[in-house]
């Protein structure tokens, strides 16, 4: 394979799972595997560097921001080593990394722009997903196909994109709202996009998001706020 990929992992406090999700990346597959340690104060930022990943640092806290850090050292490349395609990845294991070449392959052999894992339509472990995530899920993307046209089932967070469409998007968001944001812009500009289905098993660890109150409320709040002020 010609093309490189880079995969972009946001992480904060996942000294457990970080190495279990880099080795199961296809190596063969990706040019770069790029960790964003975003404030952890564990083991995350030598626990990434030990196995093989770039690290960067964002000490700001924010999902949307760690990816920006990312997409940041992605622009800075030279011409030959930009990457032709972005993978996003969680760092708490909870997507199945070795799942990866079903995202790229769309995008490899049928020229979409974005492909989005559905967790959806794939096979779920039980508990993986708790019940307001599973809830709030299902009405964002009912709201984001209402309003802009779209047929996603999940916002995701393992997806792939060409990088010059990601760009083209001029994401924004710092916080909760990153995967939302990328899919209501995506749809709005008619990027060409796809869903696979992947497997999803429970996280290692707590999560930041859903395994609070105060953190699933800020995060419906914020998902709804970026469908509503895009339109």
């Amino acid at each position: 394979m010609n093309e490189k990929i880079m995969v972009i992992i946001p992480a904060f406090n996942e000294g457990n799972s970080i190495v279990k999700v880099i080795n199961d990346i296809p190596k063969d597959l990706v040019s770069e595997i790029v960790v964003v340690n975003n404030g952890s104060n564990d083991s995350t930022e030598r626990k990434a560097r030990d196995a093989g990943a770039t690290v960067l640092s964002e000490d700001r806290k924010g999902y949307g921001l760690a990816c920006l850090r990312g997409i940041d050292y992605a622009k800075s490349k030279t011409e030959f080593e930009k990457p032709y395609i972005i993978v996003f990845l969680d760092g708490d294991y909870s997507d199945y990394p070795q799942e990866m070449e079903k995202l790229v392959k769309p995008i490899l052999e049928s020229d979409y722009d974005l492909v989005i894992g559905s967790r959806s339509l794939g096979r779920r472990e039980n508990g993986a997903m708790l019940p307001q995530a599973i809830i709030g899920n299902a009405i964002a993307t009912k709201l984001i196909n209402y309003f802009y046209g779209a047929g996603f089932t999940d916002l995701g967070p393992f997806r792939a994109i060409k990088s010059e469409k990601l760009l083209e998007l001029n994401m924004e968001d710092k916080t909760f709202g990153w995967t939302t944001e990328m899919q209501v812009k995506a749809a709005k500009k008619g990027l060409k996009y796809f869903e696979v289905p992947v497997s999803y098993r429970k996280r290692i660890g707590v999560s930041k998001i859903t395994g609070t109150l105060s953190g699933t409320i800020k995060a419906g709040f914020k998902i709804l706020w970026t469908i509503f002020r895009n339109l």
